[in-house]
């Protein structure tokens, strides 16, 4: 989506984001990232402080954007942060639009970016999270971005409404949109991929998400176990790595379902793998709107999921739902409906039309951006002494 340069320096947007590795939120940007035109508009990204190199950050640079760490923000390096944020945008006054992905400390660094004139966005990514001591405080520490950010993104009603209330006035809902056409599904790709993983007659159950709480992977794994019972040639393809991994592969071991797991890591070639699965299993806690339920259903999948799910992700009849308060047995049981196979359909085309095409909302995002900027060019910046 470049067009020839115009001789003016690209507008610079910056992104705040805790990693940029290959989760949710960051393959969403990332997405937005390659589709805007980079000779108008240029994203620079602040993430958290790491020694090694994070999955995206060689193609951010090659695509010529620049990536910024700032330590990761606990209670008791408050005003450290508070301070690296100043001395970072009073060094980059060409970051007039900072949008924050990044909420648990987005009050600090939006407060900050307020103060120094800039025009701030807060996005949320997720409609919950589980029940302890550090989520009650990362709520609380959201709580006041609704009276911060100048704008309120949210990926789903749910999540607008879990991060920043029912009364406060979202200015948009940014789906999580994909490149339908990567994920079309091709049966030369699925029998290509099939070969290639040793997946010929086998009944493939996948899943595409960090190994971390609220994708739910411990109860997944008894699903499985329940599938696999009953039909012996079934694998389970995880796609996705996290915090949890050794936790899930002790399960495993102990389930004596090692032969029969497959743990393939953080992977750029998720939309060939989506051709080579036959049922996408899906059991999260809280969701925001999951950019890999999308994309199963762009791969012509059949999904089932939990009630987590938002309403605005069942864009095709694909999806069904079952309740986390239901058994492994039954969960197994819809997955069981397709081991005899079905009609692969190809649904990449009304991905598109039901608004989540991704070359259409990251022209909207541009264009809203752009307008941002015409609107605070007049505004002098004020720096904080």
């Amino acid at each position: 989506m470049r067009k020839e340069n115009s001789g003016k320096k690209p507008i610079r947007v910056l992104q705040v984001l805790a990693s940029l590795d290959r989760g949710g939120a960051e393959t969403i940007v990332m997405n937005l990232y390659r589709n805007i035109n980079r000779e108008k508009m240029q994203f620079d990204f602040v993430v958290n402080e790491r020694t090694n190199e994070y999955a995206y950050e060689s193609e951010i640079k090659a695509l010529g954007g620049r990536v910024f760490r700032v330590p990761r923000y606990t209670l008791f390096n408050h005003h450290h942060y508070r301070r690296t944020w100043k001395e970072l945008l009073c060094q980059h006054p060409e970051w007039e639009i900072v949008h924050g992905h990044h909420t648990s400390p987005a009050f600090v660094y939006l407060s900050v970016a307020n103060n120094l004139g800039r025009v701030t966005i807060a996005h949320s990514h997720t409609a919950g999270g589980e029940s302890s001591i550090k989520t009650y405080l990362k709520v609380i520490s959201r709580y006041p971005l609704r009276y911060i950010a100048r704008y309120l993104f949210a990926c789903s009603n749910s999540a607008a409404k879990w991060m920043f209330g029912r009364k406060s006035i979202v200015t948009h809902i940014l789906h999580n949109a994909i490149d339908a056409e990567k994920f079309r599904y091709s049966q030369i790709v699925r029998n290509e991929v099939r070969h290639k993983v040793g997946l010929e007659g086998k009944f493939v159950i996948g899943n595409v998400g960090r190994l971390n709480v609220p994708k739910n992977h411990t109860f997944l794994i008894d699903i499985f176990k329940k599938v696999h019972e009953q039909c012996p040639n079934s694998i389970l393809l995880l796609i996705g790595d996290g915090s949890l991994r050794s936790t899930i592969e002790k399960k495993v071991v102990q389930l004596g379902l090692s032969d029969y797991v497959v743990f393939l890591g953080s992977r750029s070639d998720v939309p060939e793998l989506l051709n080579a699965i036959d049922v996408f299993l899906f059991p999260s806690l809280y969701e925001g709107l999951p950019l890999s339920v999308i994309e199963s259903q762009a791969a012509g999948l059949p999904s089932v999921v939990s009630e987590a799910i938002p309403e605005e992700a069942y864009i095709t009849d694909l999806i069904e739902k079952e309740y986390l308060s239901s058994s492994s047995t039954d969960w197994a049981k819809r997955v069981l409906k397709y081991r005899g196979g079905y009609e692969r359909l190809d649904t990449s085309d009304l991905i598109k039309s039901r608004g989540f095409d991704i070359f259409q909302t990251a022209a909207w995002l541009q264009h809203f951006y752009h307008g941002l900027c015409n609107n605070h060019s007049n505004v002098h910046m004020k720096q904080i002494a």
